[in-house]
């Protein structure tokens, strides 16, 4: 086990009507003013923005708004957001939403605590994370597990990149989470945070650091609850036992209890997010669209580590650690197409795409193969044009 530090700030409020918390979490953080940042009409319809605001008025606070958010949240949303929580002079950016309202939250949060600055200067890296706004959430929907991670992603529309940002200064000083919120989510919205938490967890997973019995224990438990309840809250939308473990296992998945002592690997998010820039694919389905031809590529530097997967998870009783990895990749594409979820690139919207485009991607993800990807196995830009060009069929 590698040495490791853990940081989990958040704090956690969970159940019916969490919710209605809110005025007086904002308040324990002495918020005076909070900038409410939410996505389309639904939070408004259901009357779900009406409440949080009521209960944050109760508590004396002024609010001001900034809704529009999409799925693959956009740079130039989160910079007017940026303008409205300096003018406006927000203490406190609070999401109402699932995780791109969250990680626009977090951008707005780290550039209005420095004024001047553009907030692109912080994604590119060339100026620092030094300060952040306190960010809050009330989750509405079970996927990125960013209501509790350090990281938040965005996409350029200019430029077509999505990339992300990391530090402590941006995990969220508290969430509330109402599994009744994700009653009328559609469909494919449920399925793709569902495939998102599976992914933040093997991404952790599947490293080359052996011997992290507790962290792997957490990891397969993740895995096996997830799996389990998708299949029931699949068939029933309103059963709250099964959407409560949902949203739990995607708040656990995504801060770093599922990986301590042992680096990540995440290059199936860096295929994903090339496609979901370039062609604004939703994360969960770019995810599983390409997890079988990276699990096919990669599986022979250990085959025991997915044996064991497949075995742990699966419940795979194929003593042959070959036959065993092997069956393991296979169910994994079983249940999420089980889910309705895409397992190749050409089941998604964008269809089987160009083979230069295939090389594009793979270039900008590798920045013209100056960088090496994952930690399970390192890939340059060949290996993940090859990644690519397997998963680019019907």
């Amino acid at each position: 086990m590698h040495s490791f530090e853990q940081y989990m700030p958040t704090k956690i409020v969970f159940g019916k009507e969490a919710e209605l918390k809110a005025g007086t979490l904002a308040k324990e953080w002495q918020a005076k003013k909070v900038l409410l940042v939410y996505g389309g009409g639904s939070v408004v319809r259901s009357g779900l923005l009406g409440r949080v605001e009521a209960v944050l008025k109760a508590e004396g606070i002024e609010v001001e708004e900034l809704g529009g958010v999409k799925p693959n949240p956009r740079m130039s949303l989160a910079k007017e957001g940026v303008k409205k929580a300096i003018n406006s002079g927000a203490d406190l950016v609070m999401a109402v939403g699932g995780g791109s309202c969250i990680d626009t939250a977090k951008a707005i949060a780290i550039a209005a605590a420095k004024p001047g600055t553009d907030l692109e200067e912080f994604w590119s890296g060339k100026v620092p994370i030094e300060k952040a706004l306190p960010v809050g959430v009330v989750l509405t929907i079970a996927a990125a597990g960013s209501e509790m991670s350090d990281s938040a992603v965005l996409t350029n529309e200019e430029t077509g990149k999505k990339a992300g940002a990391h530090s402590d200064l941006v995990r969220p000083k508290f969430a509330m989470m109402n599994p009744e919120l994700m009653y009328t989510l559609p469909k494919y919205q449920l399925t793709c945070g569902i495939v998102d938490i599976m992914m933040h967890t093997m991404e952790r997973y599947f490293t080359p650091v052996d011997g992290n019995e507790l962290t792997d224990e957490i990891a397969e438990g993740v895995l096996r609850t997830v799996i389990r309840n998708g299949l029931k809250a699949y068939e029933d939308q309103q059963n709250y036992d099964a959407l409560s473990e949902i949203m739990w296992c995607g708040s656990i998945s995504h801060n770093n209890m599922t990986g301590l002592g042992r680096p990540k690997d995440f290059a199936c998010h860096k295929l994903g997010h090339e496609i979901g820039g370039m062609f604004d694919e939703a994360h969960g389905a770019t995810l599983s669209a390409v997890w079988g031809s990276w699990a096919r590529y990669v599986y022979q530097i250990d085959i025991p580590r997915f044996a064991h997967f497949g075995r742990k998870v699966w419940g795979i009783e194929e003593v042959d650690d070959i036959k065993a990895a092997l069956a393991a990749i296979e169910e994994t594409e079983k249940f999420f197409e089980r889910i309705e979820m895409p397992v190749c690139i050409g089941q998604m919207k964008t269809g089987v795409l160009e083979d230069d485009v295939l090389m594009q991607m793979a270039d900008s993800a590798t920045k013209g193969d100056t960088v090496e990807l994952g930690s399970f196995k390192k890939l340059k830009k060949q290996d993940m044009y090859e990644i690519y060009k397997a998963a680019n069929h019907e």
